[in-house]
């Protein structure tokens, strides 16, 4: 057989949802349109093309002229249109139903739209289990793309991977394309001739072998300092004029020509996996530090112990990406909630509630699977709270509309208790047509979750200050690339200065009804900066718990006999909400307080998605006065409230306390990692009113609040597409 060989370029174009207007048509304009642009002409080259859920729908609205392209080269056959997931899900977190269900559907708007329907899927994330493969067959697929990653973790060679395989569950066939890390890392950041001769050597040793280039299609054009690399100093159109010139032996062709032309490798079965870095980035940050230094010691050994290393190398993995939900609380409180929502669709459905009104519960849910902010790696993730916030406006939007439809009329206060976070304990959720409150007595009785229903929003949506393995990055500085094109894994780039300075560590998670005992002399600064140390055993311990249900609120009690200093004290909360209200009152009362013995004590809220840097954003004191913007630092005194208001998002947040108090306010703010570098990130604003206290001749001390989230400007401020009526 002549020494030739195979090559499926297979491009993954993808915008999350929630992700800023601006950013899609930048991304439009800097890789999608010139990508296309520079392939058109070479009539010789095919490739296989995803276009995630949200990014088509937006280009179908936007840029339908691109679309208009895109179809002529289908019918050329020379483009591949590749299905998947429609909003572009992690499917081993989804239930089965909607892992097929997103499949289909999206198979079904392209069928519409480009009058195919695929029989290929992109796998976001290359995450893999061996149980998806039922439900992707299930969905109509025949065949997807990995990494060679996962094959070498199940033992094959690289020598081996020179085609396709199939794999089997259930009696479901799958034929899986490994695709190639090597040639993840030499397009585009290599010459053209570095591809080239890769591919000569695999015709040489395996003729008729299939190679398979899978990656995000943001890497030509939208990365960093990739726009000048491939377009304006011609890397790509030198890469097609290569495969074009050496096109007699180099045929590139898309995965389903592929699977026509060509036997299948053999039978594999792969283990649980992600592409390489995914499953580093999913360690806990101790475990991700031990296995960089170890690989980057490995690397540095000699000609003869780096032989040995290549061979170990293979059975090296990581963590597994379920474990994001342990590593990232904040991330299981999204999938939890994402699973409420999935099941309660599916008992109105089994409850016969009609299709066509649950066809918008289905798509607000889809929606609100859209993967990105579910993890962090090289790019933002969970810390960016506008992803965070569009998977919780999608996931209330689809609450609102089963209330609707289920609960009984739109007044209706309920309180129940279930596990709803999968963590053991029994969690409370008060809802009305107002406020939906998760509270969390196992665990401190905080309030994790505190959706404002007209305008869907969590206040609740945080995210705490942790260390990450990227951190000593941060802590060495900026590295100096030169004028050479970098992997987005190896850039050392800052975004603002000093952010070594800006490292901060939270020892619990940001969430409201948080119980304070600090020392008496304790600091805003101090506080702000999780350096007070904690005298109580309140914020995370467990509290004994009692609904009590009324005809028109609902309230939860929580009680603990705990101590501060070593000093036995009784603290009881309650929370208490009342039909078509949007107002939470809740309650504190301590008791056995010793006598003449003060205290110093604190009450932690939290609120998100009310940024900061903008005059818009701003405090105001209960009387109307401005007192600055919210990512400003507050040290009142003898203060009755404190308002926070968006005008963006049209609402204001009233706290009111019955006694005069000390309220301390700042922002919570992350150094993390994205695209463009390491960043600084406004995640939330911190609100902690507080006492010196004294119990009186019994021992007590009641302190009564009120916090209220008012959208009386929300129609005039919000887009109407994001207001909802119950």
């Amino acid at each position: 057989m002549s020494p030739h060989v195979h090559l499926c370029l297979v491009l993954h174009n993808h915008q999350p949802i929630g992700n800023f207007d601006g950013v899609f048509e930048q991304a439009y304009q800097d890789s999608y349109l010139p990508f296309l642009e520079v392939f058109e002409p070479y009539e010789r080259l095919n490739l296989s093309l995803h276009t995630s859920g949200p990014l088509m729908m937006w280009l179908a609205e936007r840029h339908p002229e691109y679309l208009d392209r895109i179809r002529l080269l289908v019918d050329a056959g020379r483009i591949e249109i590749i299905g998947g997931p429609q909003y572009e899900p992690i499917l081993t977190m989804l239930p089965g139903r909607d892992r097929i269900g997103q499949i289909a559907s999206y198979g079904q708007w392209l069928q519409r739209n480009f009058g195919e329907t695929p029989k290929g899927m992109w796998m976001p994330e290359r995450v893999w289990e061996s149980s998806l493969t039922r439900d992707v067959v299930d969905a109509g697929i025949r065949y997807t793309v990995l990494d060679d990653y996962h094959f070498r973790a199940a033992g094959l060679t690289s020598e081996e991977l020179t085609g396709y395989f199939i794999t089997e569950d259930d009696g479901r066939l799958l034929s899986v394309f490994p695709g190639s890390e090597h040639l993840r890392y030499t397009i585009p950041f290599q010459p053209a001739a570095a591809t080239i001769d890769h591919c000569r050597q695999i015709a040489q040793r395996s003729p008729g072998a299939v190679l398979t280039f899978g990656d995000d299609g943001e890497k030509f054009g939208t990365w960093p300092d990739t726009k000048q690399h491939v377009y304006e100093q011609g890397w790509l159109k030198s890469f097609f004029d290569a495969l074009s010139d050496n096109a007699d032996w180099l045929h590139t062709i898309t995965l389903n020509q592929a699977i026509q032309s060509t036997q299948a490798a053999g039978k594999v079965y792969l283990p649980d996996c992600s592409y390489r870095e995914m499953t580093q980035w999913s360690l806990p940050v101790d475990a991700q530090q031990r296995y960089e230094d170890v690989m980057h010691e490995m690397h540095g050994q000699d000609h003869k112990e780096a032989e040995k290393w290549s061979d170990l190398q293979s059975f090296m993995r990581g963590g597994y990406w379920r474990n994001f939900k342990i590593k990232y609380e904040e991330t299981n409180e999204m999938y939890a909630r994402m699973m409420n929502v999935s099941r309660r669709l599916a008992e109105a459905e089994s409850a016969g509630i009609d299709a066509g009104e649950l066809a918008e519960v289905r798509d607000h849910l889809y929606r609100g699977q859209c993967n990105c902010p579910y993890w962090h790696g090289a790019f933002g993730g969970i810390y960016l709270p506008h992803l965070r916030n569009a998977i919780y406006e999608h996931l209330i939007a689809a609450d609102n509309a089963l209330e609707r439809l289920t609960a009984g009329g739109p007044t209706n206060v309920q309180a129940t208790a279930d596990d709803y976070n999968f963590d053991g304990l029994q969690e409370i959720r008060l809802s009305n047509n107002k406020l939906c409150a998760w509270v969390a007595p196992g665990r401190g009785g905080r309030m994790y979750e505190l959706d404002v229903r007209e305008i869907r929003h969590n206040l609740l949506a945080t995210l705490m200050r942790r260390p990450e393995s990227y951190h000593r990055k941060v802590l060495t500085g900026p590295s100096d690339d030169g004028e050479n094109v970098a992997s987005i894994h190896d850039r050392v780039v800052f975004k603002q200065a000093d952010l070594d300075q800006r490292l901060q560590y939270d020892r619990y998670a940001r969430k409201s009804l948080m119980d304070h005992f600090y020392d008496n002399e304790a600091t805003l600064e101090a506080v702000a900066r999780g350096e007070a140390t904690e005298r109580g055993d309140f914020v995370e311990l467990p509290f004994e718990t009692k609904l009590r249900r009324g005809s028109d609120r609902v309230q939860v009690q929580m009680r603990r006999a705990g101590n501060a200093w070593g000093i036995p004290i009784t603290l009881t909360k309650a929370v208490t909400m009342v039909a078509d209200s949007d107002v939470l009152s809740i309650t504190y009362l301590m008791e056995n307080l010793p006598p003449g013995q003060p205290l110093h004590f604190a009450i932690e809220l939290n609120f998100a998605g009310l940024p900061a840097g903008a005059d818009d954003r701003y405090f105001s004191d209960p009387n109307g006065n401005r007192l600055g913007q919210l990512g400003q630092s507050l040290d009142l005194h003898d203060a009755h409230g404190l308002s926070l208001s968006d005008r963006w998002l049209g609402i204001d947040v009233d706290i009111n306390i019955d006694r005069p108090s000390g309220v301390w306010a700042f922002p919570i703010e992350t150094v993390s990692q994205s695209e463009g570098g390491f960043e600084l990130v406004h995640q939330s604003v911190c609100v902690q009113p507080h006492w010196i206290v004294t119990g009186d001749a019994d021992g007590r001390w009641a302190v009564q609040m009120e916090l209220a989230a008012r959208c009386e400007q929300a129609v005039e401020t919000v887009p109407p597409e994001r207001v909802i009526q119950l």
